[in-house]
């Protein structure tokens, strides 16, 4: 049997729950501490006071970041010296300043390092507002990243085989795992007692939990579509307010979309215009998103960049069929099991027919439900991520113990 190892997990920003990156990082720990290692979490906001970072402040960027729900950390040695005491390996999460100088740290002393490609260049496009449409912008955040901080780490989580390719052939060099940030078990279908996803017995699907919609669709019962993600240009949700607006069943349907962010005014703008009935947006803690997902009939990731969307999975694993945006920026679109699934990105016409559709079709919504979550249970749990996380640290151990720990991509 293998030691228990000790990872410091490095994160800029733990501080704010309804940022995906603090949430991945947070699982993940609880996951590897209850394979029996030893996890310490290094940011602004960690949960242990002696391994906290102070905010750096640099001028404009700090403006966009507070915009995106998360911040800078302050790089300091004697931070990194107390977090990465007898550390086994660290990984470090965003390629920033602060993960930069944990990097040079870390193999200043001989200790293992790894990281993870979390940050898609098309979401700091989309930031720059007019400057995304610089040409051969996005080459250049690849090739900047990769020279400032990916080339001297070997060993590379990336959610999703999409981001993969994409590293591929922007010429990085490193030894690639592909490991989805999977979902928490409490993201569950509200099935009855005994009635267990993935059981090999199970196999009455009359049993299955599904949406109140899809039992009484009676004129007094709202049809719920639940979306999440930040509320700004590259999630798409003015895409789905419009389809909504389009759809036969606009009285009918309820829209929520859980997620802060700045557009906010423009989206309740456009809500009013366009939907027949009132909108909830706004913040929900991640404890409150599996209920969120169970009060829903539909669920739809309007998204254009995405490097997995760890809300569909979440969805998903809830018994929500999805709708998702079909981009060739987005590998959430490799979740649809089925076309009625998928719609091209940016087209309220289709989706709208696509939700009328699964509106129209309570029987099959029920049936592509059960399969979904089955599919979710089955792939993306996050015991299966992190034990396949474990094994790329050890992975990454054993290559340092032969090669030295300064691995040169």
């Amino acid at each position: 049997m293998q030691r228990p190892l000790t990872i410091a997990l490095v994160v800029d920003s733990l501080s704010n729950f309804s940022n995906g990156t603090a949430n991945s990082a947070y699982q993940l720990a609880r996951e590897l501490t209850d394979r029996g290692n030893t996890v310490r979490l290094i940011g602004v906001g960690a949960p242990d006071a002696q391994y906290r970072a102070r905010e750096q402040q640099i001028p404009v960027a700090t403006w966009f970041a507070h915009r995106q729900q998360t911040c800078f950390a302050r790089p300091s040695a004697a931070l990194f010296r107390r977090a990465f005491k007898d550390a086994d390996i660290i990984h470090i999460y965003e390629p920033f300043s602060f993960g930069r100088h944990a990097r040079d740290y870390a193999l200043s002393h001989g200790i293992p390092v790894t990281a993870g490609f979390h940050i898609q260049p098309e979401n700091i496009m989309y930031s720059l507002g007019a400057c995304r449409f610089i040409p051969g912008l996005s080459s250049a955040i690849y090739t900047g990243l990769n020279h400032y901080f990916y080339k001297k780490i070997r060993h590379i989580h990336v959610p999703t085989q999409m981001e993969a390719d994409f590293l591929q052939r922007r010429h990085y060099r490193n030894a690639l795992y592909v490991i989805s940030n999977g979902y928490q078990p409490d993201f569950s279908p509200g099935y009855d007692a005994g009635d267990s996803i993935g059981a090999e017995e199970d196999t009455d699907t009359d049993t299955a939990y599904s949406p109140g919609f899809a039992q009484s669709p009676c004129t007094g019962k709202k049809f719920v579509i639940a979306a999440a993600g930040r509320l700004n240009r590259e999630k798409d949700h003015i895409t789905l307010i419009r389809a909504i607006g389009k759809c036969r069943h606009n009285k009918d349907i309820e829209l929520r979309i859980a997620g802060t962010g700045p557009l906010y005014k423009h989206l309740m703008s456009e809500c009013r215009k366009q939907l027949a009935n009132t909108a909830s947006v706004g913040f929900r803690k991640h404890s409150e998103m599996p209920q969120f997902f169970r009060e829903a009939d539909l669920m739809v990731h309007p998204s254009i960049a995405d490097i997995e969307g760890v809300s569909v999975l979440e969805g998903m694993a809830c018994g929500l069929v999805p709708v998702i945006a079909g981009s060739r920026l987005s590998a959430a679109g490799n979740f649809a099991l089925t076309g009625n699934s998928l719609f091209p990105a940016g087209d309220s016409e289709t989706l709208a027919q696509r939700i009328d559709w699964w509106i129209e079709h309570p029987e099959d919504r029920r049936i592509w439900g059960r399969k979904y979550a089955e599919y979710a249970c089955r792939h993306y749990n996050i015991a299966r991520c992190a034990r396949d996380f474990e094994l790329m640290e050890r992975a990454a151990i054993k290559d340092a113990r032969e090669n030295g720990p300064r691995q040169h991509a």
